[in-house]
């Protein structure tokens, strides 16, 4: 008999502020081998800031002794802590109450890194013995306290497509453009609720995907703050080379370098950057190649690992009640363009997906 999915929500107190938890490891200390009989499990985050790994990047870094840490290093390194960043301009940040203003971390950079480095608030692993899953923390220790993380984990044995749509995202005529998914103005929350209603899923996930057609543009979970959207992040996606020299000025090889050679600088920094990323996923030569080609390239498509597509978790959380989307109060998925849409439109592919 085919064990009905198992919901677990766990409470992580960083240490640092990168930190890496095995998540697998600190149910099994808690509640037992309660994972054992599932295949699968999916692993949500409700932070913008912390997430996970797709389990084909996290086995690879796995392999080595060092593991994930280098990997992140690398991002961290780029978008070094307190370079200027606008999104750490509380003053500025007109949603904030003065209140808020007072304990808002500063941490453009940890939002950078988590959206350049690929990391993802939901993902579905399968279940291998022995094989860490860690929960990401990019920004666990605000002042000197840990901050309050939450996660969900969903253990479950098999999955089944049981309804698609697509959702029309009308864009700007501005070559670089993030757009708010949770905009309740495009409708999508509404539109994936219904989907769930109608098919009673109660455990499962909604998959977000760009269209087939959809070139330069990716999707991502994260805080949609109009000055890290509209400001930092576009800024990156310009010129990542202009902005690395201008943020990580401290990385260069000759800090008293004039002006008009930063940029110079700021491309040999980060191969050698690059190189320690290298070393930490353990690629081959043609590997190398095909990276190389990826981070220089310059474009945001290359700089960046920017997704295609992004989950949001199903659940009704251990009640009797109907399914919903979970997410954190902060978490919104945006569509960043980086080049004008066909016609001014973008379309986005909506899949639910039942857990057994």
């Amino acid at each position: 008999m085919v064990a009905m999915p198992l919901e677990i929500n766990l409470e992580i107190s960083p240490r640092t502020r990168l930190d890496l938890v095995d998540v697998d490891k600190q149910i099994a200390d808690t509640h037992g081998d309660v994972l054992g009989e599932f295949p699968r499990a999916l692993y949500c985050s409700y932070h913008t800031t912390a997430g996970y790994l797709d389990q084909g990047i996290a086995g690879r870094l796995n392999r080595k002794e060092d593991g994930v840490a280098p990997y992140l290093s690398f991002f961290k390194k780029i978008f070094p802590e307190g370079a200027g960043y606008q999104h750490d301009e509380l003053h500025l940040r007109e949603e904030l109450t003065e209140e808020q203003r007072r304990v808002e971390p500063c941490n453009a950079d940890s939002h950078l890194a988590f959206i350049s480095a690929g990391l993802r608030s939901c993902v579905t692993y399968r279940r291998r013995k022995g094989e860490p899953v860690y929960f990401i923390d990019l920004d666990g220790v605000n002042e000197g306290r840990p901050r309050k993380r939450c996660t969900t984990v969903l253990g479950f044995s098999t999955e089944e497509i049981v309804a698609r749509d697509r959702l029309a995202v009308p864009m700007s005529a501005h070559p670089v453009e993030s757009v708010n998914l949770k905009d309740p103005r495009l409708g999508l929350f509404q539109q994936c609720q219904e989907m769930i209603d109608r098919y009673g899923v109660t455990k499962g996930r909604i998959h977000l995907t760009l269209s087939p057609g959809e070139r330069q543009a990716g999707l991502t979970v994260n805080e949609y703050e109009t000055l890290l959207m509209q400001h930092d992040l576009a800024e990156v996606i310009r010129d990542p080379f202009r902005f690395m020299a201008e943020k990580s000025r401290h990385l260069l090889a000759d800090p008293r370098a004039i002006p008009n050679k930063t940029m110079g600088y700021a491309k040999y920094d980060l191969v050698r950057i690059f190189n320690e990323l290298v070393d930490a996923l353990g690629l081959n030569d043609s590997m190398i190649e095909q990276v190389a080609s990826r981070f220089f390239g310059a474009p945001a498509s290359r700089f960046l690992r920017m997704k295609r597509s992004v989950n949001v978790l199903v659940t009704n959380g251990n009640s009797a009640q109907r399914g919903h989307l979970a997410q954190g109060p902060f978490q919104s998925p945006i569509l960043v363009q980086w080049r004008q849409a066909k016609n001014r439109m973008r379309h986005i592919d909506i899949t639910l997906v039942r857990f057994k």
